[in-house]
Protein backbone atom coordinates (compact mmCIF):
# COMPACT_ATOMS: atom_id res chain seq x y z
CA UNK A 1 0.00 0.00 0.00
CA UNK A 2 1.51 3.33 -1.06
CA UNK A 3 1.82 6.11 1.47
CA UNK A 4 0.25 9.51 0.92
CA UNK A 5 2.34 12.04 -1.04
CA UNK A 6 4.70 9.41 -2.54
CA UNK A 7 4.71 8.97 -6.31
CA UNK A 8 3.83 5.51 -7.50
CA UNK A 9 6.93 3.41 -8.14
CA UNK A 10 9.30 5.95 -6.40
CA UNK A 11 11.06 3.36 -4.25
CA UNK A 12 11.83 1.16 -7.20
CA UNK A 13 13.31 4.12 -9.15
CA UNK A 14 15.57 5.10 -6.23
CA UNK A 15 16.85 1.56 -5.93
CA UNK A 16 17.62 1.43 -9.65
CA UNK A 17 19.62 4.72 -9.39
CA UNK A 18 21.61 3.37 -6.44
CA UNK A 19 22.33 0.14 -8.30
CA UNK A 20 23.48 2.03 -11.40
CA UNK A 21 25.74 4.30 -9.30
CA UNK A 22 27.24 1.28 -7.56
CA UNK A 23 27.99 -0.34 -10.93
CA UNK A 24 29.62 2.91 -12.16
CA UNK A 25 31.82 3.18 -9.05
CA UNK A 26 32.80 -0.48 -9.44
CA UNK A 27 33.78 0.09 -13.06
CA UNK A 28 35.84 3.19 -12.14
CA UNK A 29 37.69 1.25 -9.47
CA UNK A 30 38.35 -1.59 -11.89
CA UNK A 31 39.68 0.93 -14.45
CA UNK A 32 41.93 2.49 -11.80
CA UNK A 33 43.26 -0.96 -10.97
CA UNK A 34 44.03 -1.63 -14.59
CA UNK A 35 45.80 1.74 -14.86
CA UNK A 36 47.93 0.93 -11.81
CA UNK A 37 48.86 -2.41 -13.35
CA UNK A 38 49.84 -0.72 -16.63
CA UNK A 39 51.87 1.93 -14.79
CA UNK A 40 53.66 -0.75 -12.78
CA UNK A 41 54.41 -2.75 -15.91
CA UNK A 42 55.73 0.40 -17.58
CA UNK A 43 57.97 1.15 -14.60
CA UNK A 44 59.29 -2.39 -14.67
CA UNK A 45 60.08 -2.09 -18.39
CA UNK A 46 61.91 1.21 -17.80
CA UNK A 47 63.87 -0.32 -14.93
CA UNK A 48 64.79 -3.29 -17.12
CA UNK A 49 66.02 -0.97 -19.89
CA UNK A 50 68.03 1.04 -17.38
CA UNK A 51 69.71 -2.13 -16.13
CA UNK A 52 70.58 -3.13 -19.69
CA UNK A 53 72.04 0.30 -20.38
CA UNK A 54 74.15 0.46 -17.24
CA UNK A 55 71.74 2.27 -14.98
CA UNK A 56 70.91 5.22 -17.22
CA UNK A 57 67.47 6.06 -18.49
CA UNK A 58 68.98 7.31 -21.77
CA UNK A 59 72.00 6.54 -23.88
CA UNK A 60 75.18 7.70 -22.10
CA UNK A 61 76.02 10.50 -24.52
CA UNK A 62 72.59 12.14 -24.22
CA UNK A 63 72.54 11.81 -20.43
CA UNK A 64 76.02 13.26 -20.03
CA UNK A 65 75.19 16.12 -22.32
CA UNK A 66 72.20 17.23 -20.28
CA UNK A 67 73.62 17.12 -16.75
CA UNK A 68 75.35 20.40 -16.03
CA UNK A 69 76.99 20.67 -19.47
CA UNK A 70 74.46 22.03 -21.96
CA UNK A 71 77.28 22.93 -24.37
CA UNK A 72 78.01 19.22 -24.91
CA UNK A 73 74.38 18.53 -25.77
CA UNK A 74 74.39 21.44 -28.22
CA UNK A 75 77.71 20.39 -29.72
CA UNK A 76 76.57 16.79 -30.16
CA UNK A 77 73.34 17.99 -31.82
CA UNK A 78 75.40 20.12 -34.23
CA UNK A 79 77.66 17.18 -35.16
CA UNK A 80 74.76 14.79 -35.75
CA UNK A 81 72.23 17.01 -37.50
CA UNK A 82 73.80 20.39 -38.16
CA UNK A 83 71.37 22.08 -35.75
CA UNK A 84 73.27 25.15 -34.48
CA UNK A 85 70.46 26.71 -32.43
CA UNK A 86 71.86 25.32 -29.21
CA UNK A 87 75.33 26.63 -29.95
CA UNK A 88 74.04 30.06 -30.79
CA UNK A 89 72.37 30.25 -27.40
CA UNK A 90 75.50 29.22 -25.51
CA UNK A 91 78.53 30.45 -27.44
CA UNK A 92 79.05 34.19 -28.04
CA UNK A 93 79.57 35.21 -31.63
CA UNK A 94 82.20 37.32 -33.31
CA UNK A 95 85.14 37.10 -30.88
CA UNK A 96 88.30 35.81 -32.56
CA UNK A 97 90.26 34.39 -29.63
CA UNK A 98 87.51 32.80 -27.55
CA UNK A 99 85.24 29.81 -28.00
CA UNK A 100 83.29 31.83 -30.55
CA UNK A 101 81.37 31.09 -33.71
CA UNK A 102 83.65 32.07 -36.57
CA UNK A 103 82.36 34.37 -39.28
CA UNK A 104 82.93 31.67 -41.88
CA UNK A 105 80.45 29.33 -40.17
CA UNK A 106 82.95 27.28 -38.16
CA UNK A 107 82.56 26.43 -34.50
CA UNK A 108 85.27 25.93 -31.92
CA UNK A 109 85.08 22.59 -30.19
CA UNK A 110 83.84 22.58 -26.62
CA UNK A 111 86.56 22.65 -23.92
CA UNK A 112 86.21 18.98 -23.00
CA UNK A 113 86.76 17.76 -26.56
CA UNK A 114 89.71 20.11 -27.07
CA UNK A 115 91.34 18.78 -23.93
CA UNK A 116 90.99 15.24 -25.26
CA UNK A 117 92.91 16.14 -28.39
CA UNK A 118 95.57 18.00 -26.46
CA UNK A 119 96.17 15.18 -24.03
CA UNK A 120 96.79 12.72 -26.85
CA UNK A 121 99.33 15.04 -28.48
CA UNK A 122 101.25 15.68 -25.30
CA UNK A 123 101.42 12.03 -24.26
CA UNK A 124 103.05 10.83 -27.51
CA UNK A 125 106.77 10.59 -28.34
CA UNK A 126 107.26 13.87 -30.17
CA UNK A 127 109.70 16.76 -29.89
CA UNK A 128 106.72 18.55 -28.31
CA UNK A 129 107.43 16.56 -25.13
CA UNK A 130 110.82 18.23 -24.56
CA UNK A 131 110.58 21.51 -26.52
CA UNK A 132 109.28 24.84 -25.31
CA UNK A 133 105.57 25.15 -26.15
CA UNK A 134 103.89 28.56 -26.04
CA UNK A 135 100.32 29.58 -26.85
CA UNK A 136 99.91 32.80 -28.77
CA UNK A 137 97.04 34.85 -30.15
CA UNK A 138 98.76 36.21 -33.24
CA UNK A 139 99.89 35.10 -36.68
CA UNK A 140 103.50 34.61 -35.53
CA UNK A 141 105.66 34.43 -32.44
CA UNK A 142 108.96 36.31 -32.15
CA UNK A 143 111.75 35.14 -29.88
CA UNK A 144 114.54 37.54 -28.88
CA UNK A 145 117.83 35.75 -28.20
CA UNK A 146 120.72 37.42 -26.41
CA UNK A 147 123.72 35.52 -27.74
CA UNK A 148 126.58 37.77 -26.66
CA UNK A 149 128.08 39.19 -23.50
CA UNK A 150 128.64 42.74 -22.41
CA UNK A 151 132.33 43.63 -22.82
CA UNK A 152 134.43 44.36 -19.76
CA UNK A 153 137.99 45.23 -18.86
CA UNK A 154 140.27 46.12 -16.00
CA UNK A 155 140.71 49.79 -15.25
CA UNK A 156 143.01 51.85 -13.07
CA UNK A 157 141.79 54.33 -10.52
CA UNK A 158 142.71 57.39 -12.57
CA UNK A 159 142.77 55.99 -16.09
CA UNK A 160 140.09 56.75 -18.66
CA UNK A 161 137.42 54.06 -19.07
CA UNK A 162 137.53 52.38 -22.45
CA UNK A 163 134.38 51.59 -24.42
CA UNK A 164 133.43 47.92 -24.23
CA UNK A 165 131.36 45.67 -26.47
CA UNK A 166 127.55 45.93 -26.61
CA UNK A 167 125.38 42.80 -26.46
CA UNK A 168 123.68 41.68 -29.67
CA UNK A 169 120.06 40.55 -29.85
CA UNK A 170 118.81 38.05 -32.44
CA UNK A 171 115.16 37.94 -33.46
CA UNK A 172 113.70 34.57 -34.47
CA UNK A 173 110.22 34.81 -35.98
CA UNK A 174 108.04 31.68 -35.91
CA UNK A 175 105.04 31.93 -38.26
CA UNK A 176 101.98 29.83 -37.47
CA UNK A 177 100.78 27.41 -40.15
CA UNK A 178 97.41 25.71 -40.44
CA UNK A 179 97.23 22.02 -39.67
CA UNK A 180 94.03 20.27 -40.70
CA UNK A 181 92.27 16.93 -40.66
CA UNK A 182 89.00 15.90 -42.31
CA UNK A 183 87.52 12.63 -41.00
CA UNK A 184 84.05 11.56 -42.07
CA UNK A 185 81.20 9.42 -40.78
CA UNK A 186 77.89 8.33 -42.19
CA UNK A 187 74.80 10.30 -41.23
CA UNK A 188 73.18 7.07 -40.02
CA UNK A 189 76.03 6.51 -37.60
CA UNK A 190 75.77 10.07 -36.32
CA UNK A 191 72.03 9.64 -35.84
CA UNK A 192 72.72 6.89 -33.30
CA UNK A 193 72.62 8.89 -30.07
CA UNK A 194 74.56 6.19 -28.19
CA UNK A 195 77.63 6.79 -30.36
CA UNK A 196 80.44 8.76 -28.67
CA UNK A 197 80.79 11.48 -31.28
CA UNK A 198 83.24 13.58 -29.28
CA UNK A 199 85.54 10.65 -28.50
CA UNK A 200 85.56 9.41 -32.07
CA UNK A 201 86.22 12.84 -33.49
CA UNK A 202 89.00 13.57 -30.99
CA UNK A 203 90.74 10.29 -31.78
CA UNK A 204 90.63 10.82 -35.53
CA UNK A 205 91.89 14.38 -35.31
CA UNK A 206 94.61 13.51 -32.81
CA UNK A 207 95.99 10.74 -35.01
CA UNK A 208 96.18 13.01 -38.04
CA UNK A 209 97.64 15.95 -36.14
CA UNK A 210 100.19 13.75 -34.37
CA UNK A 211 101.68 12.40 -37.59
CA UNK A 212 101.93 15.78 -39.26
CA UNK A 213 103.26 17.67 -36.23
CA UNK A 214 105.86 15.17 -35.15
CA UNK A 215 107.36 14.89 -38.63
CA UNK A 216 107.38 18.66 -39.16
CA UNK A 217 109.14 19.42 -35.88
CA UNK A 218 112.00 17.16 -36.96
CA UNK A 219 112.30 17.64 -40.72
CA UNK A 220 109.70 20.20 -41.84
CA UNK A 221 110.96 22.59 -44.52
CA UNK A 222 109.10 25.62 -43.17
CA UNK A 223 106.90 25.94 -46.26
CA UNK A 224 103.31 25.95 -44.99
CA UNK A 225 104.50 23.88 -42.04
CA UNK A 226 106.81 24.25 -39.01
CA UNK A 227 110.56 24.26 -39.65
CA UNK A 228 112.21 21.15 -38.24
CA UNK A 229 115.49 21.37 -36.36
CA UNK A 230 117.20 18.94 -38.80
CA UNK A 231 116.62 21.35 -41.69
CA UNK A 232 118.90 23.96 -40.12
CA UNK A 233 122.37 24.35 -41.72
CA UNK A 234 124.88 21.89 -40.25
CA UNK A 235 128.64 22.29 -39.84
CA UNK A 236 131.41 20.43 -38.05
CA UNK A 237 131.31 21.44 -34.42
CA UNK A 238 134.88 22.77 -34.60
CA UNK A 239 133.64 25.36 -37.15
CA UNK A 240 130.31 26.08 -35.48
CA UNK A 241 128.81 29.57 -35.77
CA UNK A 242 125.41 31.01 -34.93
CA UNK A 243 122.74 30.10 -37.46
CA UNK A 244 123.85 26.47 -37.85
CA UNK A 245 123.89 23.29 -35.78
CA UNK A 246 127.22 21.70 -34.94
CA UNK A 247 127.82 17.98 -35.44
CA UNK A 248 130.43 15.42 -34.42
CA UNK A 249 131.25 12.39 -36.63
CA UNK A 250 130.56 8.78 -35.69
CA UNK A 251 133.95 7.64 -36.98
CA UNK A 252 132.64 5.37 -39.73
CA UNK A 253 130.98 6.05 -43.08
CA UNK A 254 127.57 4.60 -42.25
CA UNK A 255 127.84 3.10 -38.79
CA UNK A 256 129.54 3.46 -35.45
CA UNK A 257 133.29 2.97 -35.42
CA UNK A 258 134.42 -0.65 -35.18
CA UNK A 259 136.83 0.20 -32.35
CA UNK A 260 135.53 2.10 -29.32
CA UNK A 261 132.11 2.84 -30.88
CA UNK A 262 130.89 4.65 -27.76
CA UNK A 263 133.54 7.38 -28.09
CA UNK A 264 131.34 9.36 -30.50
CA UNK A 265 128.52 9.42 -27.93
CA UNK A 266 130.91 10.86 -25.36
CA UNK A 267 132.16 13.41 -27.89
CA UNK A 268 128.56 14.40 -28.66
CA UNK A 269 127.77 15.00 -25.00
CA UNK A 270 130.78 17.21 -24.40
CA UNK A 271 130.35 19.11 -27.65
CA UNK A 272 127.36 20.72 -25.94
CA UNK A 273 128.08 23.61 -23.62
CA UNK A 274 127.98 22.92 -19.89
CA UNK A 275 125.17 25.46 -19.44
CA UNK A 276 122.91 23.29 -21.63
CA UNK A 277 123.87 19.80 -20.47
CA UNK A 278 121.93 19.96 -17.20
CA UNK A 279 118.58 19.87 -19.08
CA UNK A 280 119.73 17.97 -22.18
CA UNK A 281 118.13 14.89 -23.78
CA UNK A 282 119.05 12.45 -26.52
CA UNK A 283 116.66 12.08 -29.46
CA UNK A 284 116.75 9.05 -31.80
CA UNK A 285 114.44 6.47 -33.34
CA UNK A 286 113.96 2.86 -32.25
CA UNK A 287 116.43 1.34 -34.74
CA UNK A 288 119.19 3.66 -33.61
CA UNK A 289 118.34 3.04 -29.96
CA UNK A 290 118.64 -0.70 -30.57
CA UNK A 291 122.23 -0.21 -31.70
CA UNK A 292 123.19 2.29 -29.00
CA UNK A 293 121.89 0.30 -26.06
CA UNK A 294 124.44 -2.45 -26.83
CA UNK A 295 127.39 -0.11 -26.21
CA UNK A 296 129.63 -0.57 -23.17
CA UNK A 297 132.34 1.52 -21.60
CA UNK A 298 135.93 0.42 -21.10
CA UNK A 299 134.94 -1.45 -17.93
CA UNK A 300 132.20 -3.44 -19.68
CA UNK A 301 129.28 -1.45 -18.25
CA UNK A 302 126.36 -0.57 -20.51
CA UNK A 303 125.99 3.13 -21.30
CA UNK A 304 122.21 2.64 -21.59
CA UNK A 305 119.96 2.16 -18.57
CA UNK A 306 116.20 1.73 -18.51
CA UNK A 307 113.96 3.93 -16.37
CA UNK A 308 113.70 2.87 -12.74
CA UNK A 309 109.95 3.57 -12.53
CA UNK A 310 107.04 3.22 -14.91
CA UNK A 311 106.79 6.17 -17.26
CA UNK A 312 110.38 7.33 -16.74
CA UNK A 313 112.50 7.61 -19.91
CA UNK A 314 115.52 5.44 -20.56
CA UNK A 315 118.89 7.09 -19.98
CA UNK A 316 122.11 7.19 -21.94
CA UNK A 317 125.16 8.30 -19.96
CA UNK A 318 122.72 9.63 -17.38
CA UNK A 319 120.68 11.76 -19.82
CA UNK A 320 117.06 11.09 -20.80
CA UNK A 321 116.37 9.49 -24.18
CA UNK A 322 113.33 10.43 -26.30
CA UNK A 323 112.44 7.75 -28.84
CA UNK A 324 111.10 9.74 -31.79
CA UNK A 325 110.34 7.64 -34.84
CA UNK A 326 110.61 10.65 -37.16
CA UNK A 327 114.39 10.77 -36.67
CA UNK A 328 116.36 9.26 -39.59
CA UNK A 329 117.86 5.77 -39.50
CA UNK A 330 121.58 5.15 -39.32
CA UNK A 331 122.95 5.71 -42.84
CA UNK A 332 125.81 7.45 -44.59
CA UNK A 333 125.64 11.17 -43.86
CA UNK A 334 122.53 10.87 -41.68
CA UNK A 335 122.18 12.92 -38.50
CA UNK A 336 120.44 10.12 -36.64
CA UNK A 337 121.10 11.24 -33.06
CA UNK A 338 120.52 14.66 -31.54
CA UNK A 339 121.57 15.82 -28.10
CA UNK A 340 120.67 19.10 -26.50
CA UNK A 341 118.48 21.25 -24.31
CA UNK A 342 115.45 21.35 -26.59
CA UNK A 343 113.48 23.55 -24.22
CA UNK A 344 116.03 26.24 -24.92
CA UNK A 345 116.83 25.22 -28.48
CA UNK A 346 113.44 24.62 -30.14
CA UNK A 347 110.17 26.53 -29.68
CA UNK A 348 106.68 25.43 -30.71
CA UNK A 349 104.07 28.20 -30.99
CA UNK A 350 100.38 27.42 -31.37
CA UNK A 351 96.98 29.04 -31.20
CA UNK A 352 94.85 27.72 -28.33
CA UNK A 353 91.69 27.31 -30.41
CA UNK A 354 90.60 24.31 -32.45
CA UNK A 355 87.89 24.82 -35.09
CA UNK A 356 85.49 22.33 -36.62
CA UNK A 357 83.42 22.86 -39.76
CA UNK A 358 80.59 20.42 -40.51
CA UNK A 359 80.00 19.61 -44.19
CA UNK A 360 77.00 17.33 -44.88
CA UNK A 361 76.91 18.02 -48.64
CA UNK A 362 80.26 17.22 -50.26
CA UNK A 363 80.36 13.48 -49.54
CA UNK A 364 76.72 12.42 -49.15
CA UNK A 365 75.58 10.22 -47.42
CA UNK A 366 78.64 10.90 -45.25
CA UNK A 367 79.29 14.00 -43.18
CA UNK A 368 82.76 15.57 -43.33
CA UNK A 369 84.28 17.28 -40.29
CA UNK A 370 87.02 19.73 -41.20
CA UNK A 371 89.14 20.39 -38.11
CA UNK A 372 92.02 22.86 -38.09
CA UNK A 373 94.54 24.41 -35.74
CA UNK A 374 97.51 26.70 -36.26
CA UNK A 375 101.01 25.77 -35.12
CA UNK A 376 104.60 26.69 -35.93
CA UNK A 377 108.08 25.73 -34.79
CA UNK A 378 111.73 26.63 -35.31
CA UNK A 379 115.18 26.52 -33.75
CA UNK A 380 115.57 29.42 -31.33
CA UNK A 381 119.03 28.70 -29.87
CA UNK A 382 121.53 27.14 -32.25
CA UNK A 383 124.02 26.54 -29.44
CA UNK A 384 121.59 24.33 -27.50
CA UNK A 385 121.46 21.36 -29.93
CA UNK A 386 124.26 19.14 -31.28
CA UNK A 387 124.03 16.30 -33.80
CA UNK A 388 125.84 13.01 -34.43
CA UNK A 389 126.65 12.59 -38.12
CA UNK A 390 127.36 9.13 -39.44
CA UNK A 391 130.57 9.83 -41.30
CA UNK A 392 134.31 9.30 -40.92
CA UNK A 393 134.89 12.99 -40.20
Amino acid sequence: METAGEAPGGAEAAMEVKAALADFVSEVRAFQGEVKILVKEGQERVAMLERKMGGYGRPPLAAAAEVGVPHRKAFAAYLRTGDDDGLRGIVPEGKAMTTAVAADGGYLVDPQTAEAVKSVLVSTASIRAIAQVVQVEAASFDVLVDRSEVGSGWATETGAAAETGTPVLERVSIPLHELSAMPKASQRLLDDSAFDVEGWLAGKIATRFLRAESAAFVSGDGVDKPKGFLTAPKVANASWAWGSLGYVPSGAASDFAAVHPADCIINLVYALGAEYRANASFVMNSKTAGAVRKMKDADGRFLWSDGLAAGEPARLMGYAVLICEDMPDIAAGAHAIAFGDFRAGYTIAERPDLRILRDPFSAKPHVLFYASKRVGGDVTDYAAIKLLRFAVS
